[in-house]
Protein backbone atom coordinates (compact mmCIF):
# COMPACT_ATOMS: atom_id res chain seq x y z
CA UNK A 1 0.00 0.00 0.00
CA UNK A 2 1.31 3.16 -0.92
CA UNK A 3 -0.69 6.13 -0.59
CA UNK A 4 1.22 9.85 -0.86
CA UNK A 5 0.75 13.44 -1.22
CA UNK A 6 2.63 16.04 -2.58
CA UNK A 7 2.69 18.55 -0.27
CA UNK A 8 3.92 16.09 2.05
CA UNK A 9 7.54 14.83 3.18
CA UNK A 10 8.32 11.81 0.49
CA UNK A 11 5.77 12.80 -1.80
CA UNK A 12 8.07 13.72 -4.73
CA UNK A 13 6.09 15.15 -7.51
CA UNK A 14 3.06 12.89 -7.08
CA UNK A 15 -0.52 15.73 -7.16
CA UNK A 16 -2.74 16.92 -4.60
CA UNK A 17 -5.94 18.75 -4.87
CA UNK A 18 -7.32 20.74 -2.09
CA UNK A 19 -7.97 19.68 2.21
CA UNK A 20 -11.50 19.02 0.97
CA UNK A 21 -10.27 16.52 -1.81
CA UNK A 22 -7.57 15.12 0.54
CA UNK A 23 -10.31 14.31 3.08
CA UNK A 24 -12.49 12.05 0.34
CA UNK A 25 -9.80 10.33 -1.28
CA UNK A 26 -9.01 9.38 2.73
CA UNK A 27 -12.80 8.62 2.91
CA UNK A 28 -12.73 6.19 -0.26
CA UNK A 29 -10.23 4.29 0.74
CA UNK A 30 -11.16 3.27 4.01
CA UNK A 31 -14.57 2.60 2.62
CA UNK A 32 -13.01 0.51 -0.02
CA UNK A 33 -11.14 -1.62 2.77
CA UNK A 34 -14.52 -1.98 4.90
CA UNK A 35 -12.87 0.73 7.75
CA UNK A 36 -15.21 2.36 10.09
CA UNK A 37 -14.88 6.06 10.15
CA UNK A 38 -13.47 6.45 13.78
CA UNK A 39 -11.17 9.48 14.34
CA UNK A 40 -8.00 7.40 14.90
CA UNK A 41 -8.84 5.33 11.81
CA UNK A 42 -8.85 8.47 9.60
CA UNK A 43 -5.45 9.68 11.50
CA UNK A 44 -3.93 6.05 10.42
CA UNK A 45 -4.97 6.96 6.57
CA UNK A 46 -4.20 10.41 6.95
CA UNK A 47 -0.51 10.28 7.83
CA UNK A 48 -0.37 7.27 5.09
CA UNK A 49 -1.66 9.52 2.58
CA UNK A 50 0.99 12.33 3.86
CA UNK A 51 3.52 9.52 3.13
CA UNK A 52 5.45 11.12 6.20
CA UNK A 53 5.74 7.94 8.07
CA UNK A 54 7.14 4.84 5.80
CA UNK A 55 6.85 2.42 8.78
CA UNK A 56 3.17 3.02 9.36
CA UNK A 57 2.55 2.70 5.62
CA UNK A 58 4.29 -0.87 5.57
CA UNK A 59 2.72 -1.98 8.33
CA UNK A 60 -1.25 -1.10 7.39
CA UNK A 61 0.06 -3.00 3.81
CA UNK A 62 0.63 -6.36 6.27
CA UNK A 63 -2.80 -5.97 7.31
CA UNK A 64 -4.01 -6.38 3.53
CA UNK A 65 -7.23 -5.04 2.31
CA UNK A 66 -9.99 -5.92 4.90
CA UNK A 67 -7.78 -5.01 8.04
CA UNK A 68 -9.58 -5.78 11.72
CA UNK A 69 -10.42 -3.08 13.56
CA UNK A 70 -8.27 -5.04 16.53
CA UNK A 71 -4.94 -4.45 14.10
CA UNK A 72 -5.77 -0.84 13.03
CA UNK A 73 -6.18 -0.13 16.99
CA UNK A 74 -2.51 -1.76 17.61
CA UNK A 75 -1.33 0.44 15.25
CA UNK A 76 -2.84 3.65 16.56
CA UNK A 77 -1.55 2.93 19.82
CA UNK A 78 1.80 2.05 18.52
CA UNK A 79 1.97 5.25 16.48
CA UNK A 80 0.29 7.36 17.70
CA UNK A 81 -0.51 6.95 21.42
CA UNK A 82 1.49 10.22 21.97
CA UNK A 83 -0.52 11.98 19.32
CA UNK A 84 -3.86 11.23 20.07
CA UNK A 85 -4.18 8.86 22.83
CA UNK A 86 -7.89 8.56 21.44
CA UNK A 87 -8.29 4.87 22.82
CA UNK A 88 -7.18 6.19 26.10
CA UNK A 89 -9.55 9.38 26.17
CA UNK A 90 -12.57 6.78 25.01
CA UNK A 91 -12.17 5.02 28.22
CA UNK A 92 -11.77 8.11 30.20
CA UNK A 93 -14.93 9.48 29.17
CA UNK A 94 -16.81 6.11 30.18
CA UNK A 95 -14.49 5.83 33.53
CA UNK A 96 -16.05 10.31 33.77
CA UNK A 97 -19.61 8.96 32.84
CA UNK A 98 -19.49 5.86 35.55
CA UNK A 99 -18.54 8.59 38.31
CA UNK A 100 -21.11 11.30 37.29
CA UNK A 101 -23.57 8.50 37.35
CA UNK A 102 -22.78 7.06 40.79
CA UNK A 103 -23.08 10.86 42.29
CA UNK A 104 -25.98 11.12 40.63
CA UNK A 105 -27.37 7.88 42.88
CA UNK A 106 -25.91 9.60 45.81
CA UNK A 107 -27.69 12.68 45.40
CA UNK A 108 -31.21 10.08 44.36
CA UNK A 109 -30.31 8.47 47.64
CA UNK A 110 -30.22 11.89 49.53
CA UNK A 111 -33.81 12.99 48.13
CA UNK A 112 -35.23 9.19 49.11
CA UNK A 113 -33.79 9.95 52.93
CA UNK A 114 -34.99 13.27 53.30
CA UNK A 115 -38.51 12.53 51.91
CA UNK A 116 -38.61 9.83 54.54
CA UNK A 117 -37.50 12.16 57.26
CA UNK A 118 -39.97 14.71 56.25
CA UNK A 119 -42.74 11.88 56.58
CA UNK A 120 -41.80 11.43 59.84
CA UNK A 121 -41.93 15.23 60.71
CA UNK A 122 -45.15 15.75 58.76
CA UNK A 123 -46.82 12.45 61.25
CA UNK A 124 -45.43 13.92 64.42
CA UNK A 125 -46.58 17.53 63.68
CA UNK A 126 -50.68 16.14 62.96
CA UNK A 127 -50.31 13.93 65.96
CA UNK A 128 -49.25 17.18 68.47
CA UNK A 129 -52.25 18.95 66.17
CA UNK A 130 -54.53 16.71 67.71
CA UNK A 131 -54.26 18.10 71.42
CA UNK A 132 -57.10 16.72 73.10
CA UNK A 133 -55.27 13.29 71.93
CA UNK A 134 -51.77 13.96 73.60
CA UNK A 135 -50.92 12.49 77.05
CA UNK A 136 -47.20 11.86 78.49
CA UNK A 137 -46.58 8.79 76.90
CA UNK A 138 -48.09 10.02 73.08
CA UNK A 139 -45.28 13.07 73.77
CA UNK A 140 -42.44 10.45 74.76
CA UNK A 141 -42.98 8.21 72.02
CA UNK A 142 -43.05 10.99 69.26
CA UNK A 143 -40.13 12.95 70.57
CA UNK A 144 -38.03 9.73 70.89
CA UNK A 145 -39.33 8.92 67.27
CA UNK A 146 -37.90 12.61 66.38
CA UNK A 147 -34.73 12.12 67.88
CA UNK A 148 -33.82 8.74 66.44
CA UNK A 149 -34.92 9.37 62.87
CA UNK A 150 -33.25 13.28 63.04
CA UNK A 151 -29.89 10.97 64.66
CA UNK A 152 -29.98 8.67 61.66
CA UNK A 153 -30.87 11.25 59.15
CA UNK A 154 -27.49 13.56 60.45
CA UNK A 155 -25.78 10.13 60.28
CA UNK A 156 -27.02 9.29 56.79
CA UNK A 157 -26.30 13.02 55.52
CA UNK A 158 -22.47 12.85 56.78
CA UNK A 159 -22.08 9.12 55.37
CA UNK A 160 -23.42 10.93 51.93
CA UNK A 161 -21.61 14.08 51.93
CA UNK A 162 -18.21 12.03 53.05
CA UNK A 163 -18.99 9.89 49.60
CA UNK A 164 -19.70 13.11 47.42
CA UNK A 165 -16.51 14.10 48.49
CA UNK A 166 -14.40 11.23 47.60
CA UNK A 167 -16.39 11.07 44.31
CA UNK A 168 -15.49 14.76 43.64
CA UNK A 169 -12.00 14.00 44.39
CA UNK A 170 -12.41 11.40 41.96
CA UNK A 171 -13.82 13.18 39.63
CA UNK A 172 -11.07 16.11 39.58
CA UNK A 173 -8.96 13.31 39.14
CA UNK A 174 -10.74 12.07 36.28
CA UNK A 175 -11.19 15.60 34.51
CA UNK A 176 -7.10 16.13 34.94
CA UNK A 177 -6.56 13.05 32.96
CA UNK A 178 -8.66 13.89 30.59
CA UNK A 179 -7.88 17.47 30.37
CA UNK A 180 -4.07 16.08 29.43
CA UNK A 181 -5.21 13.41 27.03
CA UNK A 182 -7.33 15.90 25.21
CA UNK A 183 -4.26 17.84 24.73
CA UNK A 184 -1.94 15.29 24.03
CA UNK A 185 -4.97 14.45 20.97
CA UNK A 186 -4.35 17.77 20.03
CA UNK A 187 -0.42 18.10 19.96
CA UNK A 188 2.07 16.96 17.15
CA UNK A 189 4.47 14.19 19.11
CA UNK A 190 7.31 15.39 16.62
CA UNK A 191 7.30 19.84 17.16
CA UNK A 192 4.89 19.70 20.02
CA UNK A 193 2.82 22.30 18.43
CA UNK A 194 -0.68 21.59 17.42
CA UNK A 195 -1.40 18.99 14.76
CA UNK A 196 -3.72 18.87 11.74
CA UNK A 197 -6.66 18.27 13.89
CA UNK A 198 -6.85 20.93 16.27
CA UNK A 199 -6.02 23.30 13.14
CA UNK A 200 -9.18 22.32 10.95
CA UNK A 201 -11.58 22.61 14.54
CA UNK A 202 -9.45 26.38 14.87
CA UNK A 203 -9.76 27.43 11.08
CA UNK A 204 -13.71 26.21 11.44
CA UNK A 205 -14.13 28.47 14.19
CA UNK A 206 -13.32 31.47 12.39
CA UNK A 207 -15.93 31.55 10.48
CA UNK A 208 -18.39 31.14 12.89
CA UNK A 209 -17.95 34.33 14.08
CA UNK A 210 -18.26 37.67 12.41
CA UNK A 211 -15.88 39.72 13.95
CA UNK A 212 -12.94 37.39 13.86
CA UNK A 213 -13.32 37.37 10.20
CA UNK A 214 -12.18 40.59 9.95
CA UNK A 215 -9.37 40.13 11.53
CA UNK A 216 -8.15 36.96 10.68
CA UNK A 217 -5.15 35.89 8.72
CA UNK A 218 -4.10 32.76 7.85
CA UNK A 219 -0.10 32.05 7.19
CA UNK A 220 1.21 29.18 5.79
CA UNK A 221 4.89 27.96 5.85
CA UNK A 222 6.32 25.22 3.99
CA UNK A 223 10.52 24.29 4.12
CA UNK A 224 12.14 24.40 0.54
CA UNK A 225 13.33 21.52 -1.19
CA UNK A 226 12.39 19.79 2.00
CA UNK A 227 12.40 15.85 -0.15
CA UNK A 228 15.82 17.09 -1.16
CA UNK A 229 17.11 17.24 2.64
CA UNK A 230 15.65 14.05 3.51
CA UNK A 231 16.64 11.89 0.13
CA UNK A 232 20.46 13.30 1.08
CA UNK A 233 20.53 13.10 4.99
CA UNK A 234 18.18 11.10 5.51
CA UNK A 235 14.79 11.11 7.99
CA UNK A 236 16.37 11.83 10.96
CA UNK A 237 18.20 14.60 10.03
CA UNK A 238 14.79 16.05 8.06
CA UNK A 239 13.23 15.29 11.93
CA UNK A 240 15.66 17.43 13.74
CA UNK A 241 15.23 20.33 11.10
CA UNK A 242 11.08 20.05 11.05
CA UNK A 243 11.69 20.56 15.01
CA UNK A 244 13.94 23.52 14.66
CA UNK A 245 12.01 24.92 11.68
CA UNK A 246 8.96 24.36 14.18
CA UNK A 247 10.44 25.96 17.09
CA UNK A 248 11.88 29.11 15.03
CA UNK A 249 7.62 30.03 13.39
CA UNK A 250 7.18 29.11 17.02
CA UNK A 251 9.12 32.27 18.85
CA UNK A 252 8.69 34.49 15.31
CA UNK A 253 4.77 34.91 15.61
CA UNK A 254 3.33 36.50 18.59
CA UNK A 255 2.40 34.64 21.84
CA UNK A 256 -1.17 33.40 22.25
CA UNK A 257 -1.02 32.44 18.35
CA UNK A 258 -1.82 29.41 17.14
CA UNK A 259 0.76 27.58 15.29
CA UNK A 260 0.66 24.14 13.77
CA UNK A 261 1.86 21.31 11.92
CA UNK A 262 0.03 20.88 9.00
CA UNK A 263 1.53 18.31 7.10
CA UNK A 264 5.32 16.54 6.86
CA UNK A 265 6.97 19.65 6.26
CA UNK A 266 4.57 22.09 6.56
CA UNK A 267 3.33 24.90 9.42
CA UNK A 268 0.20 27.06 9.74
CA UNK A 269 -0.17 30.15 12.13
CA UNK A 270 -3.76 31.08 12.77
CA UNK A 271 -2.89 35.05 12.99
CA UNK A 272 -5.69 36.98 14.66
CA UNK A 273 -6.10 41.02 15.73
CA UNK A 274 -3.77 42.05 12.86
CA UNK A 275 -4.80 43.59 9.38
CA UNK A 276 -2.64 42.21 6.57
CA UNK A 277 0.32 44.55 6.82
CA UNK A 278 0.92 42.99 10.37
CA UNK A 279 0.15 39.41 9.07
CA UNK A 280 2.22 40.02 6.45
CA UNK A 281 5.49 41.04 8.70
CA UNK A 282 4.80 38.10 10.78
CA UNK A 283 5.35 35.98 7.60
CA UNK A 284 8.33 37.73 6.66
CA UNK A 285 9.79 37.19 9.97
CA UNK A 286 9.61 33.60 9.91
CA UNK A 287 11.14 33.52 6.49
CA UNK A 288 13.90 35.66 7.83
CA UNK A 289 14.55 33.71 10.58
CA UNK A 290 14.77 30.56 9.26
CA UNK A 291 17.10 31.90 6.88
CA UNK A 292 19.87 32.61 9.31
CA UNK A 293 19.28 29.87 11.33
CA UNK A 294 22.53 27.76 10.94
CA UNK A 295 20.91 24.03 10.79
CA UNK A 296 24.15 21.57 12.01
CA UNK A 297 22.24 18.32 12.32
CA UNK A 298 24.32 14.77 13.00
CA UNK A 299 26.90 15.87 11.62
CA UNK A 300 24.94 16.91 8.30
CA UNK A 301 26.70 19.97 7.90
CA UNK A 302 24.00 21.85 6.43
CA UNK A 303 25.26 25.61 6.11
CA UNK A 304 23.31 28.25 7.29
CA UNK A 305 21.19 29.85 4.53
CA UNK A 306 20.79 26.51 2.93
CA UNK A 307 17.22 25.98 4.62
CA UNK A 308 14.78 27.99 3.62
CA UNK A 309 10.70 28.42 3.46
CA UNK A 310 8.36 29.86 1.68
CA UNK A 311 5.46 31.44 3.18
CA UNK A 312 1.64 32.22 1.39
CA UNK A 313 -0.40 34.45 3.34
CA UNK A 314 -4.18 35.41 3.23
CA UNK A 315 -6.69 37.24 5.25
CA UNK A 316 -10.19 35.63 6.47
CA UNK A 317 -11.91 38.32 4.99
CA UNK A 318 -10.58 37.41 1.32
CA UNK A 319 -12.07 33.94 1.75
CA UNK A 320 -15.90 32.74 1.93
CA UNK A 321 -15.16 29.17 4.58
CA UNK A 322 -12.03 27.53 6.49
CA UNK A 323 -11.04 25.34 3.07
CA UNK A 324 -11.60 28.64 0.84
CA UNK A 325 -9.18 30.14 3.13
CA UNK A 326 -6.66 27.51 3.17
CA UNK A 327 -7.04 26.72 -0.50
CA UNK A 328 -6.32 30.57 -1.27
CA UNK A 329 -3.06 31.06 1.16
CA UNK A 330 -2.09 27.91 -0.70
CA UNK A 331 -1.99 29.10 -3.37
CA UNK A 332 -0.18 32.31 -2.45
CA UNK A 333 2.59 29.47 -1.32
CA UNK A 334 2.63 27.84 -4.48
CA UNK A 335 3.64 31.40 -5.92
CA UNK A 336 6.34 31.54 -3.64
CA UNK A 337 7.41 28.34 -4.46
CA UNK A 338 7.66 28.87 -8.18
CA UNK A 339 9.10 32.82 -7.82
CA UNK A 340 11.96 31.42 -6.37
CA UNK A 341 11.21 30.47 -2.69
CA UNK A 342 12.23 31.64 -0.08
CA UNK A 343 9.77 34.33 -0.26
CA UNK A 344 6.44 35.54 1.57
CA UNK A 345 3.41 36.21 -0.87
CA UNK A 346 0.01 37.21 -0.11
CA UNK A 347 -2.72 36.06 -2.11
CA UNK A 348 -4.51 39.87 -2.43
CA UNK A 349 -1.23 39.95 -4.65
CA UNK A 350 -2.03 37.40 -7.09
CA UNK A 351 -4.06 38.00 -10.22
CA UNK A 352 -7.46 37.47 -10.31
CA UNK A 353 -8.33 33.96 -9.13
CA UNK A 354 -12.16 34.25 -8.62
CA UNK A 355 -12.63 31.02 -10.29
CA UNK A 356 -10.90 28.30 -9.23
CA UNK A 357 -12.05 26.16 -12.22
CA UNK A 358 -8.66 25.12 -14.06
CA UNK A 359 -6.08 25.66 -11.46
CA UNK A 360 -3.63 23.53 -11.56
CA UNK A 361 -2.91 21.08 -9.03
CA UNK A 362 0.87 21.08 -8.18
CA UNK A 363 3.89 19.60 -6.16
CA UNK A 364 5.79 22.07 -4.24
CA UNK A 365 9.60 21.00 -4.99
Amino acid sequence: MNMQLSNTTGSGNTPAGPAGDVAAKIALAMRAMGVVGLPRNYEIFYEVFAGANPELNADLGKLGNRPRQDDLDRLSVKYFAQANNQLFVEDIRNHLSDKVEEVMKLFEKERVQLERYGSILNQTSDGLHKRNLVTQEILHRISSIMSAATDTKIEQGKQIVSSIEDKSAELEDVKSKLEEYKKLADTDPLTQLFNRRAFDRAMAQIYDDKKRVLYSCLVIVDIDRFKQINDRFGHPVGDKIIQHIASVVRSAVPEGVMVARTGGEEFAAIVEGMGEDQAAEVGESVRKMVEKLAATNNGAGLASGSITVSVGICMATQAESADDLYVKADRALYVSKTNGRNRCTRFSELPDMKSAKGWRIYSRD
